[in-house]
Order: C-alpha cells, then sequence, then structure tokens
C-alpha cells in the first residue's frame, strides 16, 4: 500500500527529528506529529522556529522548509490517529520507579496507553510503528490490545528502532548506516515492512534498510546501545588505571583505536556517558537477562552502569580532594549541563550527579551552558529529592555568560564538550579567579599544556 498519510504519538527527541525529515524527503506524504504536552506543541508551532523545543544542528531549518506544507504539530491526537494510515509509537519509555523491575524495567505504561487510544479509535486498517525504545517481544503486547478491540479493525505492528545520536540527529537521519524494520514474517507483516520501506526509499539507499521478524528488531536496538556504552566504561576504567600507573588515556585510546579490529569511535575517555538511552536500555537489557534466568548476562552488562556510576562519583571526589578536602562555601563553575554538545537534552547527564555531589559538601555551583536554561538545571536536580527545592535553588547560580560564570571562581569543571569552550580567552578567566585556579576537565578537550603556562592548576581524566 501506498502510504499518504502519517501520525508520530510523541512529539520529543525522536518523534520531532524523525517526521520533520520524513515530512522533508517525502513531500507526498501528510506528517502529523501529535502530544498531549500542549506547550511542547506550540513552541514546534512557534513563529520563530528558533524557538522549537529541542536543538539540533540543522533542525529549525528542515521544520521550517516542511511546516505548513505537509508537516504539522497537534494536540488532536484522536483526529490523527483515525485519518492516518501508518502510526509512529514515539513516547517515552523510562526505566521503572515502582513496583517488579523498579530500577531497571522500562516502564510501558505511556506505551500502552498509545495502543489502548489507537484502538480505541481507529474505524480503518492500520499500519503501527514502534519508535520508542522497547523491551523484546512489547510488539506482542500491543498486538494484543490492538487486535483485542472487538470492531474488526486489522492492525500490523512494526519495529523500527531509532540510531540516532544527539547532536547529530540531523545528519543521522538524513544519511544513516542503516534503517530497521522488523515486522510479521506471514504475508500481511511483509506488506506493512514493504510499505515502510517505500517510505524510507525516498531518501535512503535500498541496501541499507534491513528488514527482520519484530523481535530481533527490538532487541538490536538494545544490544546496540550496550555496545557502545560498554566501549565508554572500558575506556574510563582503563583512564583510572593510566591516573595510578603514569600512562596517558589518550594516547592509549590512539594505540589501540588504529587497530582495525577495534576501531576508534567512542574510546574518548570522559566523566561519564548520559543522555535517555544508554543507561536506560542496559538496565532494560539486566532485566530481561535476569527474567529468563541469565544471572551471569545479567551481571555483565550491570558492571557498564556500575562503571559509569563509578566514573561520576570519581570526579566529584577528585574535585574535593584536591580543593584540600573541602569545597563548603567555595564556588565551583560548571561549563555545560547538557549530556554533550550540540543539544539541550540533560537526562541523565554526568552533570547533574556531580553537582548533587558537590551541593551535598556545601559547594556553590555556577553554571553556564549555552543552550539550557536554569529552570532545566533545577528540575534536573529537585528530581533526584536529595534536598529541598529551595535548598538546590540556593547552592546553584546560573550564568548567560562564562566569563561572568567564572568571576571569584575556585575552580572550573568542564562537563559538556562544547567547541565554544576551548577558544574562550582563558588568560581573562585566570585573573579573575580565586588563586590557586584549578580546571577539572571531564572532558579532555582542553590544552592542558597551554593552561598550565597561564597558571592554572590543569587536571584531566586519565592523565
Amino acid at each position: 500500500m501506498k502510504i499518504t498519510k502519517i501520525c508520530c504519538i510523541g512529539a520529543g527527541y525522536v518523534g520531532g527529528p524523525t517526521m520533520a525529515i520524513i515530512a522533508q524527503k517525502c513531500p507526498q506524504i501528510q506528517v502529523t506529529v501529535v502530544d498531549l504536552n500542549h506547550e511542547r506543541i506550540a513552541a514546534w508551532n512557534d513563529a520563530d522556529v528558533n524557538n522549537i523545543p529541542i536543538y539540533e544542528p540543522g533542525l529549525s531549518e528542515i521544520v521550517k522548509e516542511s511546516r505548513g506544507r505537509n508537516l504539522f504539530f497537534s494536540t488532536e491526537v484522536d483526529q490523527a490517529i483515525e485519518e492516518a494510515e501508518m502510526i509512529f509509537i514515539s513516547v517515552n519509555t523510562p526505566t521503572k520507579t515502582y513496583g517488579k523491575g523498579k530500577g531497571m524495567a522500562a516502564d510501558l505504561k505511556f506505551i500502552e496507553l498509545c495502543a489502548r487510544q489507537i484502538a480505541k479509535v481507529s474505524q480503518s486498517d492500520k499500519i503501527v510503528v514502534e519508535k520508542s525504545t522497547l523491551p523484546v517481544r512489547t510488539a506482542e503486547a500491543i498486538k494484543s490490545i490492538l487486535d483485542n478491540t472487538g470492531n474488526g479493525v486489522k492492525f500490523q505492528i512494526l519495529s523500527n528502532p531509532e540510531f540516532l545520536a544527539e547532536g547529530t540527529a540531523v545528519q543521522d537521519l538524513l544519511h544513516p548506516d542503516r534503517i530497521l524494520i522488523g515486522g510479521d514474517t506471514a504475508e500481511e507483516g511483509q506488506k506493512a515492512i514493504q510499505a515502510l520501506v517505500e517510505v524510507y526509499a525516498n531518501w535512503v539507499p535500498e541496501d541499507r534498510i534491513l528488514t527482520t521478524n519484530v523481535w530481533s528488531s527490538e532487541l538490536s536496538k538494545l544490544t546496540a546501545n550496550a555496545f557502545l556504552a560498554q566501549r565508554i566504561s572500558s575506556i574510563n576504567a582503563m583512564s583510572e588505571l593510566c591516573e595510578k600507573t603514569g600512562a596517558n588515556i589518550n594516547e592509549v585510546a590512539k594505540a589501540i583505536g588504529m587497530d582495525s579490529r577495534i576501531g576508534s569511535k567512542f574510546l574518548k575517555a570522559s566523566v561519564g556517558f548520559g543522555g535517555s538511552c544508554f543507561q536506560k536500555d542496559i538496565l532494560n537489557l539486566v532485566y530481561i537477562a535476569k527474567s529468563y534466568g541469565l544471572q551471569e548476562v545479567a551481571d555483565y552488562w550491570e558492571q557498564v552502569i556500575i562503571m559509569n556510576d563509578h566514573q561520576k562519583r570519581r570526579f566529584s571526589d577528585k574535585i574535593v580532594k584536591t580543593l584540600y578536602n573541602t569545597v563548603s562555601g567555595k564556588k565551583i563553575v560548571f561549563l555545560g549541563w547538557a549530556f554533550k554538545k550540540d543539544t539541550n537534552d540533560t537526562r541523565e547527564s554526568a552533570a547533574i550527579y556531580v553537582a548533587d555531589d558537590l551541593i551535598s559538601e556545601n559547594a556553590q555551583i555556577a553554571v553556564y551552558d549555552p543552550k539550557v536554561a536554569r529552570k532545566k538545571v533545577l528540575a534536573d536536580l529537585d528530581y533526584l529529592e536529595s534536598r529541598s527545592a529551595e535548598n538546590n535553588a540556593s547552592s546553584v547560580l546560573s550564568f548567560e555568560n562564562p566569563y561572568e560564570a567564572c568571576a571569584g571562581a575556585h575552580a572550573i569543571a568542564v562537563l559538556t564538550e562544547w567547541d565554544e569552550f576551548i577558544s574562550y580567552d582563558w588568560q581573562k578567566i585566570y585573573n579573575a579567579m580565586q588563586k590557586p585556579a584549578f580546571i577539572f576537565d571531564g572532558r579532555n578537550i582542553l590544552d592542558g599544556s597551554a593552561l598550565g603556562k597561564i597558571g592554572f592548576v590543569y587536571q584531566a581524566i586519565g592523565s
């Protein structure tokens, strides 16, 4: 079947950019992104496209090109569901904070609510596409809900996981390594797969579009993120050993990265990984393994998370120890709050946990991030429930100018690898700081030798 109308439920980091690219590349298809969050939809519809709720290089221009032509953002969920032939589910699947599987399993309540809404509203056959990251065999649960509506509508369920890296999401969508589509092996399932293949084939070479059964597709997403996170935790584990032995982690990473069997990607030592996917997906993998009695498999993958938590804790501990075992009343500047550069996403950012540790030591945190507002910084800290919202607010200063943020500071901690940090006038910053002036480079992006000549006490990860 030829798809002419697509609906996407969820206007977040996956749904918004993915649908914008589909709309741009498929002008013959009407794409409607729906969400119950009125504030978010209003932001997507803002007359100034620079105010859309998600920052990704190049995204605002693409939204501007297609919005109002064949790309629409709406809170009219039922109408969009009914009109669409293909419905993408792109809602949040956070880690459970209650009940069985608490702290590990994916919370699928939003997925189930979507399925029930689709079942309730639909009057014609639909292809339902899982875009959210989901545990294996979720499609089975969705299909069970949809097939038991009793209204005679037929549904096909596809798994189409996203492999986007925030900060490069637009390029990842325009030039993907692969598009993965999993579906039923029966004839109707294969027809549904082909319908989605034809959408992507408008700009993706067909040899990059892989089709599998639905279970393989669901598990491939979790596995990909687990392998990438594992590489980060592996190099971070070696960074601690480098600090003890006098080796340099950057030199070690370069040496092993030149081995074609290993490769150079994801071998950058840092304060730890963040983002919405890695930790959540690995915990999900751990829970699935445990549910099948595979304790050794679960233990193996859980160690990736343990190492990442250790790296963040180690970084905050180093700041306290270096500042003469006390940061009480001292101003510590955080350059960066987003979990990585070129995004305003802060989910699971290392900065949150390092700040939480230092606030517990009575430090005064001053934050500068080019894309993250104070409101978000405080919301991230409040979510941890380590202390009252009032205490967090009084412990965190926010600045829109990095030089003002650094004035009078005892130390600077680089938590995000924003390119602009490299080109600052570091002599000017040094002159305005307390002495000795410390820099803790949690992303290994600054020139430690040059900073040392200025007078900074510079400490990097893994050296």
